[in-house]
């Protein structure tokens, strides 16, 4: 009699684990990472989620992404992805799409809001890198270093002499800073260092900062006729596509230069080339280009006085792992019913309840 009582708890205990297990297993959410990021990240995903990563060193292409949208709960993206309305579109449990960028216009924001996708971003972890490189830029450019590292490279140093590479100063001299969120006013924070005077555009004036960073503002015709150095700080949005063009450029000093470490776009590539060709501007110092990589025929490729780098702008240890910590903790927010900490489309919250 208590052989069998025994068999059958045992039994019973056996069923109800198998059934806990089981539902445990039916409820792990899926994530598609596309590609590779911090292990800490990786780890903190696969502590809540089922998680597969894109094992190539290139982006996923639209196949790829529209079978894994299909299956997947979250959805970790770099900034190489397009994750457009055909690619939401095939979604079925896809709940958010965490982008390792502060910028998103790789995604199409509208598409996923509309079906109560959460969109989240990892604002405020690159600011003091790219901000760094920034200024970097501005000192490579204005004192020659790539074109004195190739001359000694090259084993064209004969001797000092008085006229070798000549740059210039940045000590009062004027920084243009064009949008003044958190990176920009980081770059002016460095460049006080450095005695710079500081004006600012933007749409919305902002007089805390004004009285804080001792900033001056601008119009936008105005910034770029009275800067020694024009500084873009923009998201890419319809607005500010090609903001920086043919026009925009001829009010530059002559003596000016241009630096971009936003987003390639901005800037009209085409008429910043021929102002580069025809010296009406002194040079440029560029982060981020129309097209990535950019070809090996671009016409900017041919010019000295232009300071280029492979998108970089965040590209430290400490950073990179920040960011992509930030993007693990708003997936496994967002996989959790939570609202992610960074939720770039609020709007999505209304929809879910509509679906």
């Amino acid at each position: 009699m208590y052989l069998y009582l025994g068999i059958f708890y045992i039994f019973s205990n056996f069923i109800e684990t198998r059934k806990i297990v089981g539902f445990m297993v039916r409820e792990l959410k899926r994530v598609f990472v596309t590609g590779q990021i911090a292990k800490e990240a990786l780890e903190l995903l696969k502590g809540n989620a089922e998680v597969e990563v894109h094992p190539k060193e290139t982006s996923p292409d639209k196949g790829e992404l529209i079978k894994q949208v299909k299956r997947v709960h979250g959805l970790v993206t770099l900034l190489t992805d397009r994750i457009d309305a055909e690619i939401i579109n095939q979604a079925v449990n896809l709940e958010v799409v965490s982008n390792v960028a502060v910028g998103y216009d790789n995604i199409d924001v509208e598409a996923a809001t509309r079906k109560g996708i959460f969109v989240t971003n990892t604002p405020g972890v690159l600011d003091d890198a790219t901000a760094d490189l920034t200024l970097a830029l501005i000192l490579a450019v204005a004192r020659r270093i790539p074109e004195a590292d190739s001359f000694v490279r090259a084993g064209l140093w004969k001797g000092w002499h008085p006229n070798l590479l000549l740059g210039t100063d940045l000590k009062n001299k004027t920084l243009g800073i064009v949008g003044l969120g958190r990176i920009g006013t980081a770059v002016a924070q460095r460049a006080k260092c450095f005695k710079m005077n500081i004006i600012y555009y933007q749409p919305t004036r902002d007089l805390e900062k004004e009285k804080s960073l001792g900033v001056k503002y601008v119009s936008l015709e105005e910034l770029l006729s009275l800067s020694d150095f024009v500084s873009l700080h923009v998201p890419l949005t319809k607005e500010t596509r090609g903001m920086i063009g043919r026009k925009e450029i001829n009010k530059m000093k002559k003596t000016a230069y241009l630096i971009n470490t936003s987003r390639g776009p901005v800037i009209d590539e085409k008429a910043l080339c021929e102002a580069l060709a025809e010296g009406r501007i002194k040079g440029a110092a560029l982060d981020v280009f129309d097209v990535e990589p950019i070809s090996a025929d671009n016409p900017l490729l041919k010019f000295k006085n232009v300071v280029l780098t492979p998108h970089i702008g965040s590209a430290t240890l400490e950073t990179r792992k920040g960011m992509a910590m930030l993007a693990a903790e708003n997936t496994v927010s967002a996989l959790k019913g939570e609202v992610p900490p960074c939720l770039v489309n609020p709007q999505a919250l209304e929809h879910r309840k509509k679906g």
